[in-house]
């Protein structure tokens, strides 16, 4: 399928594929939408809430992302755990990996911080599969494969759930995926996304998921954050 580097409303670029008409994030603003969505309502949200009772020895916060796509939601969460010297452990899921030109081409370093660009290289350039050491605090590992054959249980804190859209690919969105997602989490983690779909929201009670519907980011009118309560 032809892709494009796009420039979204925030300044920020992002990668189109022109045959779905949809993007690896929001027109209205890339980075507005990966710190709204994922940073704020999902890393901030999980530290502030459920993980300010721990001690600084505690172990690290871990992170799955699935769609680990031009790598933005990492690098944002790298920065934040830099700032709050919050250790992390991050999962980033991806069956189609972006190609090295196509993140030559995106402006994250130039926009968000110069100071940390050989982070976000050594992002995309460390081997798939195994642990990898970013900086002293962040940890990273990048998987290559489909989300439906992520087998973690009990592994994770978070889940930043930045698939392709519905529309284009309802199969990621279904009961079934998020099974898998619910499994994946700890007790009491948090799964954000931007989606604000009724048929997600139902999908993700279905599974056991505590559900509520957030502001969304700009551009869109509201988002989504689940919640795996230890009940379940």
């Amino acid at each position: 399928m032809k892709r494009k580097i796009i420039t979204t409303s925030d300044g920020s670029k992002t990668i189109q594929i022109e045959d779905w008409n949809e993007q690896y994030h929001s027109i209205h603003g890339a980075i507005q939408e990966a710190n709204h969505v994922f940073i704020k309502h999902g890393l901030l949200f999980f530290l502030q809430t459920c993980h300010s009772e721990r001690s600084e020895e505690s172990e690290p916060v871990s992170v799955l992302e699935i769609g680990f796509g031009t790598g933005l939601n990492a690098f944002l969460t790298l920065l934040k755990a830099e700032k709050l010297k919050q250790n992390i452990n991050y999962v980033g899921v991806e069956a189609y990996p972006v190609k090295t030109e196509e993140i030559q081409q995106l402006n994250y370093i130039e926009l968000i911080s110069d100071e940390h660009k050989a982070e976000f290289e050594d992002m995309h350039n460390i081997p798939w599969e195994g642990q990898h050491d970013i900086s002293p605090i962040f940890k990273l590992e990048k998987q290559q494969k489909f989300f439906k054959d992520i087998t973690d249980q009990n592994r994770f804190n978070i889940i930043y759930f930045d698939a392709f859209g519905a529309r284009v690919q309802p199969q990621l969105w279904t009961e079934d995926i998020f099974v898998i997602m619910h499994k994946a989490l700890k007790n009491n983690g948090v799964l954000v996304t931007y989606s604000a779909k009724g048929s997600v929201r139902r999908a993700m009670r279905a599974v056991g998921f505590a559900v509520e519907r957030l502001p969304g980011p700009p551009g869109k009118r509201e988002m989504l954050r689940a919640t795996k309560n230890s009940t379940k």
